[in-house]
């Protein structure tokens, strides 16, 4: 898997963009780590992906559960060991100090939680149901459902989520949409994104707001809010693919406002380097594009497993709602 710097990376992309040709690109959280590869050199035996349908997978996932036999596919043991009440809070407290000092607006606060499965990262890959997935052999695998951006016919949309429920909760859809936390949260970095697209694209609007999705999983369902938002871009914007990708980076919806100062936020309060996690994945077909935030993550380290999630934290959070809510996000989408 050979990776670009971030200067490598933008040229690359807006080679292949000029060129017209079909390719995937894996861009880690800090950007300094980019695999961008034309679809017919990409190795299957290395990576796989299934980015809305765009896939190298020589056979589906349902074919791959059904290559095993019962016995041989046994129900999905997962069981998180997520870190100390203690040890988040003192992540959260250092979030929230500069919260208050004025120093962010909201902060994406994520953790690095080990996990026992008798599932494999490939099993994992075939197993989850989602919108977009990845996996890299013995590394990591990703089973998204946020958008990054999509490019269409010139159009550049984006569709932030943020606002997560259980849904077996009563009246799970009201309290979400009334909670003056999430609602605050929502708003703050849907004018975060409408500003990301502004710098790429002319005419930028809002076109739907805090719609909902309902998201299944291996404990149950769970909503989630999000919005579109989207403007027009130059028209020599595939000349530019590279370059427009990367100015928006890294995603809004994980870090937070303002970002630069914000990610100075998150260095300091995370236990770990996030790495690929909260990067962005995606493919150009040579003429339009989509992406998605890696989100939903599960790395391998050795034998061991690690699940990394977390939350948006404004000066309305409370630390044990959001303690709680980072463990909810420890699931895989198999049902």
């Amino acid at each position: 898997m050979h990776l670009y710097s971030k200067e490598q990376a933008i040229k690359r992309m807006n080679q292949l963009g000029q060129l017209h040709r079909p390719f995937i690109f894996i861009v880690d959280y800090l950007q300094d780590a980019s695999y961008i590869e034309e679809e017919v050199a990409v190795d299957s035996t290395e990576l796989l992906y299934n980015l809305n349908g765009f896939t190298n997978q020589t056979i589906s996932d349902e074919d791959y559960v059904s290559s095993f036999s019962t016995e041989a596919m046994p129900s999905v043991h997962w069981q998180p060991c997520p870190e100390s009440f203690c040890s988040y809070q003192r992540s959260f407290s250092i979030v929230q100090r500069n919260i208050l000092a004025g120093n962010s607006f909201l902060t994406n606060l994520t953790c690095r939680t080990p996990v026992e499965t008798n599932l494999t990262l490939k099993d994992i890959y075939f197993r989850s149901k989602a919108i977009y997935k990845l996996w890299v052999k013995g590394r990591f695998t990703v089973f998204s459902p946020e958008i990054f951006v999509r490019i269409c016919q010139g159009k550049i949309s984006s569709y932030p989520m943020k606002g997560t429920i259980d849904a077996s909760i009563p009246s799970a859809t009201q309290l979400l949409m009334n909670d003056p936390k999430e609602v605050a949260e929502h708003a703050t970095i849907v004018d975060l994104i409408r500003n990301d697209l502004s710098m790429v694209a002319n005419h930028v609007s809002v076109s739907r707001y805090r719609y909902m999705d309902v998201l299944q999983t291996n404990r149950g369902s769970i909503l989630q809010t999000s919005s579109e938002i989207q403007g027009i871009l130059p028209e020599n914007y595939q000349e530019h693919l590279g370059d427009i990708i990367f100015r928006l980076l890294p995603a809004g919806s994980i870090t937070g406002a303002p970002k630069k100062k914000t990610m100075q936020i998150i260095r300091e309060a995370e236990t770990y380097d996030r790495g690929f996690y909260t990067g962005v994945m995606g493919y150009s077909d040579g003429t339009n594009l989509d992406s998605a935030v890696m989100i939903r993550f599960v790395e391998q380290e050795g034998e061991k497993m690690y699940f990394k999630s977390g939350g948006g934290i404004t000066f309305r959070s409370d630390v044990e709602s959001e303690y709680n809510e980072m463990k909810q996000k420890v699931y895989v989408p198999i049902y």
